[in-house]
């Protein structure tokens, strides 16, 4: 069963292009999907992010999260690339960047155009990862612009994480439903 809600969702054509959402993903009725964007199994796609593939396409990978208020865009001669088990945090911007597989991006964080960010890596919350970038595999890019930690990440750091999404599209998949407002009056509020 497919896990995403397509009957209210945003998601749209652009030209020719569409989305392609594999059945087992979960994209959240409030997220926007625009254009050619690849979203891979068990991935999710949470509320008010904007995947927007105006310029070419996006793709998201196997058990990969994109958080709430997220923005994803792409370049005509930089593809947005995430790999699979990858953890995009909460108002992140991702733009023309290649992210390999087991990457964490923390929570209002910035990676730019010709970025790559190594299997196994972390960029840090609030970071600005600039255009060209490259973070090896077990470092982490932090701070304003971003400069390089070698060796202090692990998979098992960033393994958690995937896993909690994994059981919050169980959770929202099986039992979120949408409620008027005159189902939330309480004289307990």
């Amino acid at each position: 069963m497919a896990a995403c809600f397509t009957n209210r969702m945003p998601i749209y054509a652009l030209g020719a292009e569409r989305p392609r959402i594999h059945p087992t993903a979960f994209v959240h009725p409030d997220a926007v999907l625009i254009g050619e964007v690849h979203v891979g199994p068990l991935a999710s796609v949470w509320p008010s992010a904007v995947v927007r593939a105006d310029n070419g396409p996006i793709f998201i990978g196997a058990r990969t999260s994109i958080q709430d208020g997220t923005v994803l865009h792409t370049q005509p001669h930089n593809t947005t690339r995430i790999g699979d088990d990858c953890v995009i945090g909460h108002l992140v911007h991702l733009e023309g960047c290649t992210l390999e597989d087991h990457v964490l991006v923390g929570s209002g964080a910035t990676v730019l155009e010709r970025v790559v960010c190594r299997t196994v890596s972390f960029v840090a919350a609030g970071a600005i990862v600039t255009p060209g970038t490259e973070v090896p595999s077990g470092a982490m890019a932090m701070g304003v612009p971003a400069t390089i930690r070698p060796d202090v990440v692990t998979k098992e750091r960033i393994a958690g994480n995937v896993q909690g999404y994994l059981r919050h599209i169980r959770q929202h998949r099986d039992t979120m439903k949408q409620l008027e407002v005159e189902d939330c009056l309480s004289e307990d509020a």
